[in-house]
């Protein structure tokens, strides 16, 4: 899970272990989703329509749309403005929320703000609100980092969520209703959301068509109403996603989850590499700029003697001199199937300014909620139980054989992870 802003504060030493979620325990794996619709991916036609087949004026559409985006109501008998049979009619046929539960951990001061989500299957999923002050050159900003899928197929190993694998998509409005929950906390204090970031579980090139739906929901004027270029897609390397993505000219940010320039180390850090290498990747996101004319971010978690040497720092100058691009360097989480640790700040700084004297602007981002697990997937690995020692044993054997191998510059002989090497439609 990463923040938007840059950072150069020092990470702070981790707090005792938090207490487990109080959230009801999960249903058997094999729950059936609630197939009643989420309110908030119903389009207005859709609302009318199904309005006018109920007996009801379709103005009524308004009403159930202004509780839906009001923050508010937290349930369609919270809207009082309709008549007590249609109230009823409204929940048996829709879900004014797709969350059954939500449960929210801050820390940080109250800068951080992270909330755990169960389904309506009893998968979790996460989401970070950060909050940022006012400061002599700056607004004060409020940005809320988004999962796009339950768990996630790319399986990048220093990320918690891969230590949970893929579950599935997430529905339109399992994404917009993050944004949802947010917004109704903010609301109390008379705030409001300014940044959203899909950089939270999953990949979200790979569940494109539901992203560009959230997407046009959360830029709709009539609905949330945020704009384009205040929304970043984050991808760690779905090169078909990102041809897709520039042939429909967005104004909303690109990041690619970079982490290392040098293939054979990529590949251990990124397995989607072995299947779009980082050439290609690379290759995609500048013709995405030339196509709109905004500017590329680089994210590179920073994990000690594997990726942050001077050699890595001027591979990274390499493949990026001459391209509008800015890199973001994050010390690496701790997550407990890796035996890696982040790189400590007086390197990253040293990384940060070895590529800005070969004309490659980057700077130095603050770890978030470091006390509450806050890294991508951490909780929900939480709220899934630990894996059996034996198994994290295994998996930090097998990435320290793999990181060493890949340092001596071999690549990777196993194949991409199933599901990310299919051309997206």
């Amino acid at each position: 899970m990463t923040s938007e802003t840059p950072d150069t504060t020092p990470t702070p030493t981790p707090a005792p272990a938090v207490q487990p979620f109080g959230l009801r325990p999960a249903p058997s794996a094999s729950a059936p989703r609630d197939p009643r619709p989420g309110i908030s991916a119903v389009t207005t036609d859709e609302l009318k329509a199904w309005l006018v087949a109920q007996g009801q004026p379709a103005y009524r559409a308004r009403q159930v749309a202004d509780a839906a985006w009001g923050h508010k109501a937290t349930g369609f008998d919270d809207v009082r403005t309709l008549p007590g049979d249609l109230r009823a009619a409204l929940d048996e046929a829709f879900r004014f929320d797709t969350m059954t539960e939500t449960e929210v951990r801050v820390t940080d001061g109250g800068l951080t703000e992270k909330a755990i989500h169960r389904l309506s299957d009893g998968l979790v999923i996460e989401s970070v609100l950060m909050h940022y002050p006012a400061r002599d050159d700056a607004r004060e900003r409020h940005t809320l980092c988004i999962s796009s899928q339950a768990g996630c197929a790319v399986g990048c190993p220093f990320c918690a969520t891969g230590e949970l694998g893929m579950e599935r998509d997430l529905e339109t409005a399992e994404i917009v209703d993050q944004v949802r929950h947010a917004a109704r906390r903010l609301a109390v204090d008379g705030k409001h959301l300014t940044n959203i970031v899909f950089m939270g579980m999953g990949e979200p090139l790979l569940n494109l068509d539901r992203v560009l739906e959230s997407i046009g929901i959360l830029n709709d004027p009539t609905r949330f109403g945020l704009g384009a270029r205040h929304i970043t897609v984050s991808t760690s390397g779905v090169v078909p996603g990102i041809e897709r993505l520039t042939a429909l000219g967005p104004q909303f940010g690109l990041a690619i989850s970079l982490h290392a320039a040098r293939n054979p180390l990529r590949d251990v850090l990124v397995p989607l590499n072995r299947r779009w290498p980082v050439e290609e990747v690379v290759a995609a996101a500048r013709a995405h700029t030339q196509a709109t004319g905004r500017r590329v971010t680089y994210e590179a978690t920073m994990i000690a003697g594997i990726n942050d040497t001077d050699a890595d720092a001027d591979a990274m100058a390499d493949l990026l001199r001459g391209e509008l691009a800015h890199v973001n360097l994050i010390p690496m989480n701790q997550v407990a199937h890796t035996p890696w640790t982040g790189t400590p700040i007086p390197q990253v700084v040293r990384f940060a300014a070895r590529l800005g004297a070969a004309g490659v602007t980057a700077t130095i981002r603050q770890n978030r909620g470091t006390e509450i697990g806050a890294a991508c997937g951490q909780l929900a690995a939480e709220a899934a139980g630990r894996p059996a020692p034996i198994v994290v044993q295994r998996r930090r054997e097998r990435l320290e054989a793999q990181s060493a191998a890949a340092l001596r510059g071999e690549r990777s002989e196993e194949p991409a992870p199933a599901g990310v090497g299919e051309k997206a439609p």
